[in-house]
């Protein structure tokens, strides 16, 4: 290889036949729950003693998590004995991440990680997750003449597609979305592959409302940047890059909250250019992810219902379970856990609580008696976890479900 020119990347091809059909043989031993899927064809719901569990009719993987739990397994499945290395988490899941580690995958960031990008070489295999990755990222990689097997999720490439033509139009991208989470990060940096692109990523209303009046008033220029430290592109200067804006989001976030980002923008660039102005400085395009939405979606509908409590289950950096949960403890008593190994006893359940960032512990959880539990995962969580859970609930009440149980 040369030492002065980068070396084109080569997207790897796993999705031959022959690859596949072992592959869908494996995830199905990993992940697969007769259980759930009894359940599922029983209308949802599951009734043995005093104990009724009511799932939500969308839950669980997606088909992006599918495709790229697929594609990881695929690249081991072509790739036996050659070195693999995986950017970050595959998705926001401990356990499905534990078993990627456990195919001998190697991690390239993270609190365990196994190996730096500097010490990738020519040819090396590297998974892209499904959340993406940033272009200054791929970009090193491509350098190194590195191959890539690429799982970014079809919705999240949407998004980037939108960014990037808000970019060669002059349009700051205002990205609804977490900062720090991978999907923003990579898709904030496509606002900057034409080189004059700007963003800023606002996470919650009050941040939204901050921008509004700054738009509308002005203000301190320094204290603005300060508080959008580390969520907005080197450069931007809120005077010039706020004078004409498109919304985008994180395909994770609730609908009804970008819905409304997007409103009280468009608001405020009427109040300062017009009705006859908003055209010329507001743009907006839903790029909500299908899957999240039909899981928040399945959700509200199972509120409805007479419920004790809900649980959600899922990894806790996970964005679309946290959404999930959101919508729960607005109604009534949820818990976000990981697995059943948090539900340590019917008097005692760790669940994540979102507001202190940390596992909590609350005793006296279920209720004695009749009770009636709803459940739902995030589109990062596998089925045999759910299985797990609801059979730990009616092992909890004393209550062996069968093998077959859901029938």
């Amino acid at each position: 290889m040369s030492t002065n020119a980068p070396v084109v990347s080569r997207k790897i091809n796993l999705r031959r036949p022959d690859v596949m059909a072992a592959v869908q043989a494996q995830v199905l031993s990993h992940y697969r729950s007769s259980l759930v899927e009894r359940i599922r064809g029983n209308g949802y719901v599951l009734a043995a003693g005093d104990l009724t569990v009511r799932l939500a009719k969308e839950f669980g993987f997606c088909y992006g998590v599918e495709r790229a739990i697929d594609l990881a397994y695929a690249a081991r499945q072509v790739f036996p004995d050659q070195p693999l290395y995986i950017l970050g988490e595959i998705i926001h899941n401990p356990e499905v991440n534990d078993q990627i580690r456990a195919m001998g995958i190697k991690f390239l960031s993270g609190r365990e990680k196994d190996a730096d990008i500097a010490d990738l070489k020519e040819d090396d295999i590297v998974i892209i997750p499904a959340f993406g990755v940033e272009v200054s990222v791929r970009q090193q990689l491509e350098a190194k003449g590195c191959r890539f097997v690429d799982t970014t999720c079809g919705d999240v490439m949407s998004v980037w597609k939108r960014v990037r033509q808000y970019s060669q139009d002059n349009v700051t991208s205002i990205i609804h979305g977490k900062a720090w989470h991978e999907e923003t990060k990579a898709t904030s940096s496509q606002t900057r592959v034409s080189g004059g692109g700007h963003y800023l990523v606002v996470f919650t209303l009050e941040e939204t409302d901050y921008v509004c009046n700054y738009i509308l008033q002005g203000g301190d220029k320094a204290a603005f940047l300060e508080k959008f430290k580390g969520a907005c592109s080197e450069g931007f200067d809120p005077d010039v890059h706020l004078r004409t804006i498109g919304v985008a989001n994180q395909t994770t976030m609730l609908r009804g909250e970008t819905e409304e980002v997007q409103r009280r923008l468009r608001r405020a660039i009427t109040q300062k250019y017009g009705e006859a102005g908003v055209e010329p400085h507001f743009r907006f395009f839903d790029t909500i992810c299908g899957a999240t939405q039909d899981r928040q979606d399945a959700l509200s509908k199972l509120l409805q219902e007479p419920l004790d409590l809900l649980l959600v289950i899922g990894g806790y950096n996970s964005s679309n379970t946290s959404h999930l949960a959101e919508m729960g403890e607005a109604k009534l008593p949820t818990y976000f856990i990981k697995n059943a190994a948090k539900m340590e006893s019917d008097r005692l359940i760790r669940h994540y609580d979102q507001h202190k960032h940390q596992e909590v512990e609350t005793r006296d959880w279920l209720p004695s008696g009749r009770a009636t539990i709803g459940i739902t995962a995030g589109a990062s969580c596998p089925n045999n976890l759910i299985e797990d859970v609801i059979r730990r609930l009616f092992a909890l009440r004393g209550i062996s479900l069968p093998p077959d149980a859901g029938a």
